[in-house]
């Protein structure tokens, strides 16, 4: 994220920004999917506070990977993504909702199975995974459903106490934001039960 476009976005929003390296973030959330590759972890531009009435992060995030290159050398390579979360009430068992695609099919053939639901269409779109098939199905309630078809590009992860988007390259303040309206929109079509029992 620009520095200067993210603290226009942070002031307008009411949200906190922070630009220095965050290691602390890195471990308190390693748990999701996309924070937990490689080395050298870190947040930066975190952006923390309340938004729609839910608390919320977003941040860029850098990791390393080694490897050897095709000339046999060890190297490293910088990698940089933007996450943006949204903290619920209560601890949530991992719950992973992504676009159909080559990666859900291969993880399928590796086992992983996908949960199906009456909605023929949103099967197809997507690919459900989750060990507790009764929160699933919670999750991925009607208005949800309608929702992430009419959003087929979410790639979303819930655990613990976070519902989470993560992107595959840094993202513009303006794409930050409009992700962090969505996940609140989701988080919005949420049964309020599922808060109450945990």
């Amino acid at each position: 994220m620009d520095y200067a476009e993210t603290k226009e976005m942070a002031d307008r929003l009411g949200l906190r920004l922070d630009p220095a390296q965050n290691y602390v973030l890195a471990d308190d959330y390693g748990f999701l999917q996309h924070l937990a590759q490689g080395k050298n972890r870190y947040a930066f531009n975190v952006l923390s506070g309340r938004y729609r009435q839910s608390e919320v992060l977003a941040f860029d995030y850098h990791y390393e990977i080694s490897g050897k290159g095709a000339d046999h050398e060890l190297s490293s390579s910088h990698c940089y993504l933007t996450m943006v979360m949204v903290l619920m009430p209560g601890y949530f068992p991992e719950l992973r909702i992504t676009p159909e695609g080559l990666r859900s099919k291969i993880a399928g053939v590796l086992g992983e199975e996908d949960i199906h639901f009456e909605s023929a269409e949103f099967t197809r779109a997507f690919c459900v995974r989750c060990r507790d098939k009764r929160f699933a199905y919670d999750v991925c309630n009607a208005r949800v459903i309608d929702y992430l078809l009419e959003n087929r590009d979410l790639n979303i992860q819930i655990q613990n106490c976070v519902l989470a988007l993560a992107s595959d390259t840094q993202w513009p303040a303006k794409q930050v934001e409009a992700n962090l309206e969505r996940l609140c929109e989701i988080r919005s079509l949420l049964p309020e039960y599922l808060f109450a029992k945990t």
